[in-house]
């Protein structure tokens, strides 16, 4: 893990609609307990692998094209790319839907109404695992020494307590704390890729230096537009937080992919506005988006 930088944001320069007296990372730790609830993993890569070692040898490991079991009690992790999400469902059965657990980045809640999951399982996973086979590393932070990786549902303790035997942190939260806290790792995604993608495909840690100024109206500009689209308050210190986040995994590279997941979700929203005759909600996300070419 790169080491922390001392670059700080002061919160004065926020705009944001936020809320003191909310606040999505006061969640206590669960307790790990003494054994790991058996479950099925799905996707065997990175993430997969990294849970089944976490695991006590009952899992049930389904790889790509096969279908997910009917008898297997327990949660089902899912842990591919968001475009294999379909696949995925149509190989579960309809009775055991209820039972998984999505790990994936990026907006799902449009897809999870489409398929009737609405209360669907999810986790938030702020760590990294750098190869097939590596432990994964705990996106901790200097303003959230605590964690910030997050499970909501019916399976979400079972999760955690597999996550805190595997040395990692790992939060419980309530369906409308997880969504404010998924909202905003998918501001970080959002606007750290594009402002690395921007400039040449600099790393998050080089963004959070030396890009300080445009990450941070863009970060701002799309919780104003997430928080009217939801009508929901964020917590304050947005701006720091995700910065923090960026110097724990500073030598993530950037992109701007799965647009249909991440930066998509936003630029429909500047799309709804503008069709209505209303100015965009997300002037300078849809200007860099064209700049690039993505729309």
């Amino acid at each position: 893990m790169a080491s922390f930088l001392s670059t700080a944001i002061s919160s004065s320069t926020l705009t944001l609609p936020f809320s003191r007296s909310f606040s999505v990372m006061a969640s206590a730790p669960v307790n790990a307990p003494t054994k790991v609830v058996p479950a099925v993993i799905v996707g065997g890569g990175r993430v997969g692998s990294a849970l089944q070692d976490m695991g006590s040898g009952n899992d049930f490991l389904v790889k790509r094209g096969n279908p997910v079991p009917l008898d297997f009690e327990g949660p089902i992790l899912v842990c591919t790319r968001n475009d294999d999400l379909d696949q995925v469902l149509e190989a579960t059965p309809r009775s055991r839907w209820s039972d998984l657990v999505f790990f994936q980045n990026g907006m799902l809640e449009p897809w999870f109404e489409s398929k009737g999951l609405n209360d669907a399982g999810q986790v938030l996973a702020y760590f990294a695992v750098s190869k097939l086979g590596e432990a994964p590393i705990d996106g901790k932070t200097d303003t959230n020494p605590e964690g910030l990786t997050a499970a909501y549902g019916k399976w979400a303790s079972a999760v955690a307590g597999r996550l805190l035997a595997g040395g990692l942190s790992c939060k419980v939260l309530e369906k409308e704390a997880f969504q404010k806290q998924m909202l905003e790792k998918l501001i970080w995604i959002c606007s750290f890729m594009l402002v690395g993608t921007r400039n040449g495909g600099v790393s998050v840690g080089v963004v959070e230096k030396e890009f300080t100024s445009d990450v941070s109206k863009l970060i701002e500009e799309l919780a104003l537009a997430a928080a009217a689209e939801k009508g929901l308050t964020f917590e304050e210190g947005m701006v720091e937080r995700l910065c923090a986040y960026s110097r724990a995994v500073a030598h993530f590279p950037t992109a701007v992919k799965e647009f249909k997941w991440r930066n998509g979700w936003f630029y429909s929203i500047s799309e709804k506005a503008m069709a209505q005759g209303k100015p965009d909600p997300c002037p300078l996300h849809t200007q860099w988006l064209k700049e690039l070419k993505v729309v």
